[in-house]
């Protein structure tokens, strides 16, 4: 995520969380309805800083004592590359190879046996080097 700081003037902010839901002002201003995800970040001495992670259809238009930053989603593509080239080919043949849900019959079997196992793989399952699953 890439705070962006909006123009540096403090802004006055409220928060009224209840449960899983909170109303959101800035400067006396309801967001509630463009924001996404909300963060709230405070170092003694300092200004508390607020972070908004707008939802897609929210509007720009921000007419906002803390400092906001709007937040924009990293982009995954720099860290997929970096996993992929990370990883040793003939493990990932291997691997692939050796799983059970290989030989289903279906249609790009292969690549999709190679995808799940990237995607295990990233999300921390059954890691590189790990023995293959074998089915009973």
């Amino acid at each position: 995520m890439t705070p962006t700081p909006i123009p540096p003037e403090h802004q006055r902010v409220r928060i009224q969380a209840s449960g899983p839901a909170a109303v959101l002002e800035v400067n006396g201003r309801d967001v509630s309805t463009q924001v996404r995800e909300y963060q709230l970040r405070h170092t003694a001495g300092q200004l508390p800083e607020l972070l908004l992670l707008l939802r897609p259809t929210a509007g720009t238009d921000w007419d906002g004592a803390a400092r906001v930053l709007v937040g924009e989603d990293p982009d995954p593509g720099p860290a997929a590359a970096k996993f992929l080239v990370a990883l040793d080919p003939g493990e990932v043949e291997r691997a692939v190879l050796a799983r059970h849900d290989l030989l289903d019959g279906g249609p790009a079997e292969f690549t999709r046996a190679l995808l799940t196992q990237l995607v295990e793989w990233a999300m921390g399952k059954r890691q590189p080097g790990d023995p293959a699953e074998v089915s009973g």
